[in-house]
């Protein structure tokens, strides 16, 4: 999304409409709005090059899963379970992807109520054709709503597979499949819809030219966060701190691996992990970048962010495990790279280029004290670090895209699309309200996510069992589990 498009000022009547959010607006058809001196708004258009920005990021954020996050997570875990893994990672994509085209796009991006979506709007992808469009941040431009609906399945298919690192290596796998299907479903589904649910800068400026009213009606079917104004470029909260405390939740009620602490447990493959940790850094591009929805000067923003606040991550974690360990690792590098990219994300598209580097720098060494003194503390078996890396990596980019979104340090700024469509409003930033702002969003997103995690994980585990047995946790789930073998000797 564009950053300069953030919040929508009520020119009638003094009342806030709140923040624009950073990506994905709600899918509409585009309905060519007439120019003239009492409509600003330009005619609806669909730009050839937005269109092939927006297919190549969604190739991009395919390939952060497949292969990416499965040769990230497989080369962590031991040899006996990491073909689990790959079939965990794999399938998941599998299965969101049927579930988003038959209810989920239509329980995120139609008009429901605050929290959540109609399903049945666009069942099956009902009037979702070639001739669809969608609306993206700039008044009159549009995407072919087809292309919006496979970027934001690509979404929806990494951030279950990202909270299964928690509870690697004793996990059976069909119940497994039946809590992430739930999980999108009731979770995933109304958080997105939450934060990204929109009409599209069009409709709130076709609405502000009737008044009031009009604009208050086009406010009250936005998501619940997008109407408070919190701020989550391509998915903070909707992606890396919603499966980072369901991870948590989950490794909790899972329990600890057999011989968790007093055995050694290394990853099999740093090599792999290191494979793992730069497609995910290539696929990252897409996931920030596309989130603009267009190949415009935004776009530029969101990549420079990405580029250079992973960078400073990746430097920092190394510095900080030079300082505390006295030697540097390939798993700290690939640690503070991942952090990196998770800080940057929902800031990517509002913060400036030295704000990025003042995010990277900060993040990790925040993300190493969780992985290394909180975990040891409390004892928790977050097998691959999904809670101190992803989840507390969010929460901090989350809050920092309060503060580095302000213009005074760098940030994008504020756009009022109600009276002067997509143009800046110099002066009006407020930093701590925004700050406050953000801090709901984040503990909304905790809440959420955490106590219905908890839930389907406990009816399903009583209904079921979550966990495998003793004797299959030792002969590995590789076997157990999938009947083959990762590596044959």
């Amino acid at each position: 999304m564009k950053p300069i498009i953030k919040k929508l000022g009520l020119a009638a009547g003094g009342l806030a409409l709140g923040a624009l959010l950073s990506h994905p607006a709600l899918a509409q058809t585009a309905t060519g709005a007439a120019t003239g001196a009492n409509n600003p708004i330009p005619p609806a258009t669909i730009n050839k090059g937005d269109n092939t920005w927006m297919l190549v990021s969604t190739l991009l954020v395919l390939m952060m899963s497949i292969p990416g996050l499965a040769l990230f997570y497989g080369g962590l875990v031991r040899t006996k379970n990491m073909l689990s893994i790959l079939t965990q990672v794999l399938m998941i994509v599998c299965m969101v992807g049927v579930i988003w085209v038959c209810w989920g796009y239509s329980e995120t991006f139609t008009v429901g109520n605050a929290f959540v979506g109609n399903p049945f709007t666009k069942l099956f992808l009902k009037g979702v054709d070639a001739n669809a469009q969608a609306a993206t941040f700039s008044n009159g431009v549009y995407i072919p709503e087809l292309t919006y609906v496979l970027f934001q399945m690509t979404f929806a298919m990494i951030t279950p597979a990202l909270f299964i690192g928690s509870i690697a290596e004793r996990i059976k796998f069909s119940p497994l499949m039946l809590f992430v299907a739930l999980w999108v479903t009731l979770i995933y589904f109304p958080i997105a819809h939450m934060v990204w649910c929109w009409d599209g800068p069009d409709a709130v400026a076709q609405a502000a030219l009737k008044g009031a009213d009009a604009l208050n009606a086009a406010n009250a079917d936005a998501g619940f966060l997008f109407q408070k104004g919190a701020l989550d470029f391509a998915g903070g909260t909707v992606v890396h701190i919603n499966a980072g405390i369901a991870g948590l939740v989950m490794c909790l009620l899972l329990g600890k691996r057999i011989g968790y602490g007093t055995e050694p447990m290394p990853p099999h493959s740093l090599t792999m992990t290191m494979i793992g940790a730069s497609l995910l850094w290539v696929g990252w591009f897409g996931f920030n970048a596309g989130s603009n929805l267009e190949a415009s000067s935004i776009a530029s923003v969101a990549f420079m962010n990405t580029m250079i606040a992973t960078a400073a991550a990746g430097l920092s974690w190394l510095l900080t495990e030079q300082i505390v360990k006295g030697k540097p690792s390939l798993l700290g590098a690939a640690s503070g790279v991942v952090a990196g990219l998770v800080a940057v994300t929902p800031a990517s598209g509002y913060a400036g280029t030295m704000g990025s580097v003042i995010l990277g720098l900060m993040v990790s060494p925040i993300c190493f004290f969780f992985v290394t003194t909180v975990k040891s503390k409390f004892g928790y078996d977050d097998s691959l670090d999904v809670f101190g890396v992803h989840c507390i990596g969010g929460i901090t980019g989350a809050l920092m895209t309060g503060i580095l979104d302000n213009p005074a340090f760098g940030g994008q700024g504020i756009a009022d699309y109600s009276s002067k469509p997509g143009t800046m409003v110099a002066g009006t930033y407020d930093m701590v309200g925004q700050l406050i702002i953000q801090g709901e969003g984040v503990l909304l997103t905790l809440l959420w996510s955490g106590i219905g995690s908890a839930i389907l994980f406990f009816v399903i585990d009583k209904l079921w069992g979550m966990r495998v047995s003793a004797e299959v946790e030792h002969e590995g789930l590789d076997i157990a589990e999938h009947g083959e073998r990762a590596y044959h000797y």
